[in-house]
């Protein structure tokens, strides 16, 4: 997904921020591109993270610990935030928009992968039950980043969205790919129980394709200039 952000960046930059960095293979790779004349920051919540980040790919990058909501980098001092599948984890949209907003510089860029509603949709169906939640976050749509992104004050946007289909041989792979990219189901009040499971993959069975078991994500595509 990463593949839509990258093929929109500039020919050079000299300051960037990875927000929401994970293990670190967008900074490192963001680091290659623009050589040695860029400081490029590896921003993420889970220290957890940070530490595989540094593990992996050394100090080719500067790894930081954070809140999007309250970003620990000083006003106008990035020329350039890259972000993959963050934001959607994050509850307050409008004070990370904000705070992108305050850390760009004037002509400065956010570009944006995060997810729409209908994302996880069959993960959904297999697992609802009446009265209970799934689990899953509710994703906010186009209208409402657009919304907060006019608020923070960014000059520009645009904001694109499609879908990707990915296919998986079982449930159990289903599960494993979601939970990579943070989204993951819970009963509420308990473990799930064998007949959970039983229940959830015979209801998924039911969705199967010829290419496996499908997993629906809606990209939301943004690009906004301060």
């Amino acid at each position: 997904m990463a593949e839509s952000l990258l093929s929109r960046l500039p020919e050079c930059a000299e300051r960037v921020l990875d927000l929401g960095c994970g293990p670190g293979e967008m900074a490192a790779s963001l680091a290659e591109r623009f050589g040695s004349s860029c400081t490029v920051v590896g921003l993420d919540l889970a220290p957890g993270m940070l530490e595989v980040a540094y593990r992996t790919h050394g100090n080719a990058v500067r790894w930081l610990c954070g809140d999007a909501a309250a970003l620990p980098l000083e006003d106008t001092s990035q020329e350039l935030v890259v972000s993959n599948l963050a934001i959607q984890w994050c509850p307050d949209l409008d004070a990370v928009l904000a705070e992108l907003r305050r850390v760009l510089r004037p002509g400065g860029r956010a570009l944006i992968n995060t997810l729409g509603p209908g994302t996880l949709a069959e993960v959904g169906r297999a697992w609802s039950r009446p009265g209970q939640p799934t689990g899953l976050l509710s994703f906010r749509d186009a209208a409402h980043h657009r919304g907060a992104a006019w608020a923070a004050g960014f000059r520009r946007l645009d904001c694109r969205e499609h879908a990707l289909r990915f296919h998986y041989p079982d449930l159990t792979a289903v599960m494993a790919s979601i939970k990579g990219v943070g989204a993951q189901t819970s009963r509420p009040g308990g473990q799930l129980t064998r007949a959970d499971l039983a229940r959830a993959a015979h209801r998924y069975e039911a969705m199967r394709e010829p290419e496996g078991l499908p997993v629906t994500y809606r990209l939301l595509t943004l690009e906004l200039d301060a």
